[in-house]
């Protein structure tokens, strides 16, 4: 699996399809008060598709690299019961299994055990994983682990310091998304403050804004006003969205 490359389930394209209809609709209705903007602003969805396949990716990418750390921490216990290397990716296999919530790890060490009894080696499989998965901490393991193999080093001891280390950074990682856990939430409802007030106008005032819709002027205004609207959501989703 190439996790660089997120592909869509039906489901998932149906779900965010429908996401971004509704959010048309909804813009289109309360800036303008007609369906043309709507038919417009339609395009739109292939870039919406674009930035959810993104989400998903990093998403993805994230969620194996947590399980990578489980898988590695299993393979740690194998190593301290008397087991080689190759060995002990499948006994953490065995354990990864009995376990829920690992199906990406459990399928990458399933695929490292049967190419191992290919007689591939494990330097070569864990980089190739490392070049498929676009994960940091897989990627500087991998890189570790050939260095140690070619020179001779003790693979148990930087196995396990190298589990280590992952494992205060991943820490270190959650302290930090709790941390901007309640800004994105900020965010989200600041953003949808300015669709709140426009709603509430068009219900409590119903003719209030019509100067808006029905003039050349009030339709340049209110578009003004969607595209800075839209440049503060963009702004404020790249201050939220801290890569750690």
């Amino acid at each position: 699996m190439d996790y660089g490359n997120y592909r869509f389930t039906w489901a998932e394209k149906v779900r965010y399809g429908l996401e971004y209809i509704l959010l048309d609709g909804v813009v289109s209705v309360l800036f303008y008060r007609s369906w043309i903007p709507f038919l417009l602003f339609f395009p739109g969805v292939l870039w919406f598709l674009r930035v959810k396949r993104k989400e998903r990716q990093k998403a993805r990418i994230r969620e194996l690299g947590k399980q990578f750390l489980s898988g590695m921490q299993a393979v740690s216990n194998g190593l301290a019961a008397g087991y080689s290397v190759e060995n002990a990716f499948g006994e953490a296999l065995k354990e990864l299994q009995k376990v829920p919530g690992n199906d990406l790890v459990e399928k990458e060490f399933s695929l490292i055990t049967v190419q191992l009894s290919f007689n591939r080696t494990l330097e070569e499989l864990l980089s190739d994983l490392a070049k498929r998965s676009g994960e940091e901490d897989i990627r500087n393991f991998a890189e570790v682990f050939g260095v140690a193999k070619r020179s001779g080093g003790d693979l148990v001891a930087i196995i396990r310091n190298t589990v280590k280390s992952i494992s205060r950074k991943e820490e270190t990682r959650k302290e930090i998304r709790v941390c901007i856990a309640s800004k994105k939430l900020e965010q989200n409802v600041m953003s949808a403050v300015p669709l709140f007030i426009l709603a509430y106008v068009g219900t409590a005032s119903p003719g209030f804004l019509d100067v808006m819709y029905h003039s050349v002027a009030g339709i340049t205004v209110m578009s003004g006003c969607l595209f800075v609207y839209f440049l503060a959501w963009m702004l404020g989703k790249r201050i939220v969205e801290i890569e750690v």
